[in-house]
Formats: structure tokens, C-alpha cells, sequence
């Protein structure tokens, strides 16, 4: 099997993507593994920030910005302590490279379309466990997500589920 090189994670900042994250970090983060914390917001009320990042997502956001409430709030994510000292020790302890990138729009197709943007070797995310008429109504993301992207993925469920 080859070596997993980078990983992208699916964050709501709900209860099971925290405990993705945290499965990701146990799991493969490790000197010269990347990543990525990938979070999809419905279609931005600003219309140029529709325009600018409609198709390719946000720039690439580096650790030490991802941080800062004020640059967060530049592509209307709010920060979330949580998630922060999770990635900062995972930064620090395991010396893993980490980075944010947002999209705007579906999040059964954005986290497609992350798999091949970012490059990903593998995609770890949440599953919220849904009640089967909730599931058929909603639709799952996560299983819109395993059928369709093309690397592996991993679903954490939460243990109490």
C-alpha cells in the first residue's frame, strides 16, 4: 500500500467532524504528511466572493491564519477553539503540516471536488447518523461522498451513535 502522503478532513464543526479530525490526527498525521481541513459553507451572500471562489474554493489558509478570527471571518467561518488546539498540537507533537481551504456551494460535490483539487490521498469524515427516513429526505453527504470520490474513505461514527 503506499504511503499516505495527504489527507484531507471534512469539517462542520459538529460533534462527529471533531471526532474525524481527531481519528485523522491518531491515525496519519505524521512528519511530511499534510492536512487538509476542508470545510464546505452554503453559497456566500457576497456576490463577488461567488465570482472569485465559486469554482476553485479559498485560497490555501496556512495554520497560523486559521487561527485568526478576523481572517477567518474574511471567508465566513467562524473559529472554533476546539478545532484549533486540536491542529496546533497535532502541529506541534507530531510535526504535520496543516491547511485550511473553504468552499461555497453543495457539500456532497465540494468535498468531490476537493478530493481532486487538493490531490488527496485519503478523506476522513463524520457521519451524523441519520435515521433512515432523515437519510432518504436530506440525503447523506457521507454517502454521496463514499460513492463518489475518488480515493479512500474513512467514516467515523460517533461510539455512542
Amino acid at each position: 500500500m503506499a504511503k499516505v502522503k495527504t489527507v484531507g478532513v471534512a469539517i462542520d464543526f459538529s460533534k462527529s467532524s471533531k471526532q474525524a479530525l481527531q481519528w485523522a490526527i491518531d491515525n496519519f498525521a505524521e512528519k511530511g504528511v499534510t492536512l487538509y481541513i476542508i470545510h464546505v459553507r452554503p453559497q456566500s451572500l457576497d456576490e463577488s466572493r461567488n465570482l472569485l471562489w465559486a469554482k476553485s474554493g479559498s485560497p490555501l489558509i496556512p495554520l497560523s491564519e486559521f487561527r485568526e478570527p478576523e481572517v477567518m471571518k474574511n471567508y465566513e467561518v467562524e473559529t472554533d477553539i476546539e478545532v484549533i488546539d486540536m491542529c496546533d498540537t497535532a502541529a506541534r507533537q507530531k510535526e504535520v503540516a496543516i491547511v485550511t481551504k473553504v468552499y461555497w456551494g453543495d457539500a456532497r460535490e465540494k468535498l468531490c471536488e476537493a478530493v481532486e483539487d487538493l490531490k488527496l490521498d485519503s478523506l476522513v469524515m463524520g457521519s451524523r447518523g441519520l435515521s433512515g427516513i432523515k437519510r432518504i429526505l436530506l440525503g447523506s453527504v457521507t454517502n454521496f461522498v463514499m460513492t463518489n470520490a475518488t480515493c479512500p474513505v474513512t467514516i467515523v461514527k460517533d461510539p455512542k451513535a
